[in-house]
């Protein structure tokens, strides 16, 4: 398995696009619910590992690229805080899918801003060696990562987001 940290990312982006096709092919309300609840838990542990790791990494080490990278945590704040919202609804909830499709709309763009123009200068700009090490620490962080975003390290990111 790769520890390229843009190779982990395609693979996260890809379930996660996997499940929001499902989400929009299904018409029961119970298989909804369900999905949503997964999706929930991919894009908060996503969502940790890059703000914990890949961002502040990126930033740090490529300072050029640092509008895109505050532009990535704006981006995030607006999923956590859909996540926050979808968690508490169940799939009867007269906006639940049109709030999901918010959700599936605002990451699906966040993925292709990503993986066409923010990605390419990363590769480029750190090159593999540095890109395996971030993506071994990232392997690390996605174990201990909060799976909901009510749990403590995914609530801080979102209030941190809130106050900054």
């Amino acid at each position: 398995m790769s520890t390229d940290a843009i190779v982990l990312l395609k693979q996260d982006h890809k379930e996660i696009k996997k499940l929001f096709k499902a989400f929009q092919d299904t018409d029961s309300d119970k298989r909804k619910g369900e999905l949503v609840d997964k999706i929930i838990e991919e894009l908060t542990v996503h969502t940790y590992i890059e703000n914990e790791c890949m961002y502040p990494e990126t930033r740090q080490l490529l300072p050029d690229l640092e509008d895109d990278v505050l532009e990535s945590y704006e981006e995030h704040h607006v999923a956590d805080v859909l996540c926050i919202e979808l968690a508490s609804m169940s799939p009867d909830d007269e906006r639940f899918e049109a709030k999901t499709m918010v959700l599936i709309e605002n990451v699906t763009h966040h993925i292709e801003e990503e993986e066409e123009e923010w990605f390419p200068k990363v590769r480029e700009g750190l090159g593999r060696k540095k890109l395996q090490e971030i993506g071994a620490r990232m392997l690390e962080l996605k174990e201990k990562a909060p799976r909901r975003p009510s749990e403590p390290g995914a609530l801080k990111k979102a209030i941190d987001a809130l106050t900054a």
